[in-house]
Order: structure tokens, then C-alpha cells, then sequence
């Protein structure tokens, strides 16, 4: 879809020696924080002034997720709080829910722009033009037809103390229940020459760990000419200046080849936490996914892992309420769950999506029977979350200090090396900086660490 009208506020743009402020704020994933840093630089460079979301603004853009329907009601909800902060802005609409549904958007009142994940790399140059008229512009292009991932050097993140990294976009998969083919496209990489550039760039700019993401992480470099892998960019990270910790987001576990597990555990930048899409523990509904594994399959990946990668953290998604799953299937699940030895789950109810498969399938389970199986998922993976945490009493563990104090003690909070938080007391000086840290308590969920001392060269 091309532009197919132009918005009334013409004014506004290209027309004031003013500075205009803009106020971002992101939905869904993390190739889409990723996105929204990519045009926080790209409009400071233009000359806009970034301010806090909540602020009031000239422009706000909402960076949207459509991968549920709860998803799409959050960026309707944040269009009209945008609205209601400044009645007189221009609200410029992106992200996955504008490249899917343009047609939708571009319907909520107040919407001046709707941008798809396509035009995010030119939003300075669209809101630099002047906009006339009295409909939404709307410019939303064919995510198919697009075969490069977009180009972005970012040296800092806003209230972040880890840099992502995004080195693949797209997904060339076709599970039942997801729409994200249709608003990524086709699984793209960034060269290795072009990953390795931008970790030096991060790390010059003094970040301590930075997270590699992507949609279909796991197939990183097939599409690139010669092709590479994921297990290859991990081994010869160990070999350039790059942030000391490298995090990766979550894997499909068919891209789990041994060579790949191998990179993640010799590495000593590589992080011993891995977050791993399982979605089903019943075959047959995991057959009605269009998933390319079974339960055995995944039992024996995470055995894998945990045999060769000393302390991991595994967490899991699981979709509850896929069209067929009856009492005995989620029951397959849970008890799968249970007794795998995981870190802790993210439980989602399964929504249905126009444009997928499973939109039309039979046997739709109805919203208070999944709210009941989410509920025992969740308890199930506080449990979990609990038992992972506990195996670390009276140990010691590698803390990188995050910015932001936790709200409820005022501890300084960090992550391990496995993701675990862990509370400290401590003064700001050791923001952005990793620790060795003693675990001596487990409070209201919290863990609690005593410092130990420095890192040495960290």
C-alpha cells in the first residue's frame, strides 16, 4: 500500500525555526525497542528534541505489536492517551498492528500518520515534509518484497544500561497461530562485517552487555551470500572488541544444532540464559501449530543444554487455549512443564489472528477456561522462577549493575550472567559496572546479594 492521503498538519511541519519535541513509545518485542532507539538517533540527528513519553509533545509515535489481540488494544489506548495529552499533536502510528491492519489505524481517531515497519528507517525525512490535507497519510509498503535488513548505528540507549543489537528481521516460518510473517516479511541478516562493526561501536560507547536479536534469530545468515549461521557470528565474537557480556534472545528449538550449542557453551562472552519458544507439551496440538518438533524433542534439548552449559537459565513460552486443546492436552503440558528443569515460563493465551490459519480452526476454546489454564501456568512458573532462584543461596554470582534502582527497597538492582535480579545495597558509582556478588536471601520473590568485590577489567 502507498500513501493514499496526507494529514492536516501542515503548520506544523517544515513551517517554525522551533525545535519540535517528539515522544516515543514501543510495543511487543525486542526487535521493536531495537526500532524505536534506530529512529530516537535518527531524529536527533534531524534536529527533533526526544522527551519522555508521558510528557507532553508536538509529535508522538507509537511503535506498535499486533501478535495478540491485547496488543492491538494497547496501542488504541496508547493513540488516545497520546490525544489526550496534547490534544493539538500529530500522532504517528508504526510498527506491526500499521503494517498488518493500516486500514484499521488509520480509523482510530486522532491518527495523523500510519507508517509501516518498512518506513520506520525514513520517519525523519516523512516528518520533515510538509503534511497537507484533511486525511491520515498513510504509508505502508510490502514487507514481502523487502530483502535487506535495515541499516542503523546506534551508540546509546535511553534508560538502558544493555544495548541491543538487531541482525535479523523477518520469519520464514508458517505456525498456525502467528501473524508476524505477514508484518516482518522474509528472514533477512546483517552481515557478519556489519555485526561485528556495530559490537565495537557499542562497546566504545562503554556498554557492558549487549543482547543480539531478531524475529527468527536462530536462522541468522542463511539468506546472506556466502551463507553463515548463528553458531558462527557466537564463535567469532570471541575474537573482536565487543561488549563483555552478549545475550541472545529467544530461539526456535529446531535452530538448537549441536554446533550452535556448542558456540553458546565454550564462549566466555556468551550468556548462560537461553529463552526458547516451546508453545505446546502435547504433540498433537503442537502438529496443529505447524511446530517441526514434539515434546521428546524439546525434553532432550533442554537435558542438552543444561548438560553443557553449567548454571542456565532456560525460560519457555508456553500459548494456552490453541483451537483443540481439551483438558488432557493442557493437562500433557503442565505436567511436561513440571517437571522440566526450567527457569520460568511466559504464558499467553492464544488469540486469534485474521490472516492466520488457526483463525479458522474448530474447537476454539472458550476466553474463561484459558484464563484458568493461564492462572495455573503462571503459578506453575512462579514456582519454577522460585526453585531456580533458590539453587543459588550461599553462591556467588557475576551482577551487572542496571540504572535503576529497585523501586520498592531503593537496592540497587542488576542482572547475573543466567538473568537472574539480584538487589544490592551500594552507592551509583557501580551503575554500569559487574560485580561479584554473594546470594544471601530470597525475599517476597526478591534476591537479595551481599557485594563481594569488582570484577577485575569489568
Amino acid at each position: 500500500m502507498g500513501r493514499i492521503g496526507i494529514g492536516p498538519f501542515g503548520l506544523l511541519r517544515g513551517g517554525t525555526s522551533m525545535t519540535e519535541t517528539i515522544a516515543i513509545t514501543t510495543l511487543g518485542c525486542k526487535a521493536n525497542q531495537f526500532d524505536s532507539e534506530m529512529m530516537r538517533e535518527s531524529l536527533e540527528r534531524s534536529g527533533f528534541e526526544i522527551i519522555p513519553f508521558p510528557q507532553r509533545a508536538d509529535i508522538y509515535i507509537i511503535n506498535t505489536c499486533t501478535v495478540t489481540h491485547r496488543a492491538d488494544y494497547q496501542s488504541r489506548q496508547l493513540i488516545r492517551r497520546a490525544k489526550r495529552l496534547n490534544p493539538s499533536s500529530l500522532i504517528v502510528v508504526t510498527g506491526c498492528y500499521s503494517q498488518v491492519y493500516p486500514e484499521e489505524v488509520q480509523g482510530v481517531e486522532g491518527v495523523g500518520v500510519v507508517l509501516g515497519n518498512g518506513e520506520k528507517a525514513s520517519i525523519a525525512d516523512i516528518l520533515r515534509n510538509p503534511l497537507k490535507g484533511s486525511s491520515p497519510m498513510v504509508s505502508v509498503g510490502d514487507m514481502e518484497k523487502e530483502r535487506q535488513i535495515g541499516e542503523a548505528n546506534i551508540d546509546r540507549f535511553s534508560r538502558h544500561t544493555r544495548a541491543l543489537l538487531k541482525v535479523q528481521d523477518g520469519c520464514n516460518a508458517s505456525c498456525a497461530y502467528c501473524i508476524i510473517p505477514r508484518a516482518r516479511g522474509r528472514s533477512r541478516s546483517l552481515d557478519l562485517v556489519g555485526v561485528f562493526h556495530r559490537l565495537q561501536r557499542l562497546e566504545n560507547s562503554g556498554f557492558k552487555e549487549v543482547v543480539l536479536t531478531g524475529i527468527h534469530l536462530g536462522i541468522y545468515g542463511s539468506d546472506l551470500s556466502p551463507p553463515t549461521s548463528l553458531a558462527e557470528l557466537c564463535e567469532k565474537t570471541n575474537d573482536i572488541p565487543a561488549p563483555q557480556r552478549i545475550r541472545l534472545s529467544s530461539i526456535e528449538p529446531a535452530d538448537f544444532r549441536p554446533e550452535l550449542i556448542q558456540s553458546i557453551a565454550s564462549s566466555p562472552r556468551l550468556c548462560n540464559h537461553l529463552h526458547i519458544p516451546m508453545q505446546s507439551g502435547d504433540d498433537d496440538i503442537l502438529r496443529r501449530m505447524n511446530r517441526n518438533y514434539d515434546r521428546n524433542f524439546f525434553a532432550d534439548l533442554v537435558q542438552t543444554l543444561v548438560h553443557r552449559i553449567p548454571d542456565i537459565n532456560i525460560g519457555v513460552d508456553v500459548i494456552v487455549g490453541f483451537p483443540g486443546e481439551g483438558e488432557k492436552e493442557f493437562r500433557n503440558t503442565y505436567d511436561f512443564l513440571e517437571k522440566s528443569d526450567i527457569g520460568y515460563l511466559h504464558v499467553f493465551p492464544f488469540s486469534r489472528r485474521r490472516g492466520t490459519e488457526a483463525y479458522q480452526f474448530a474447537h476454539q476454546v472458550d476466553p474463561r477456561t484459558k484464563k484458568g489454564r493461564c492462572e495455573a501456568l503462571r503459578a506453575l512458573g512462579r514456582r519454577k522462577r522460585a526453585a531456580f532462584h533458590g539453587r543459588f543461596l550461599g553462591r556467588e554470582l557475576e551482577v551487572l549493575v542496571e540504572g535503576k534502582r529497585d523501586k520498592h527497597t531503593g537496592r540497587l538492582k542488576g542482572y547475573s550472567r543466567n538473568y537472574i535480579p539480584v538487589l544490592v545495597e551500594g552507592g551509583d558509582s557501580l551503575v554500569n559496572r559487574e560485580i561479584r556478588v554473594s546470594v544471601t536471601a530470597l525475599e517476597d520473590g526478591r534476591v537479595v546479594g551481599r557485594i563481594v568485590g569488582d570484577i577485575p577489567g569489568r
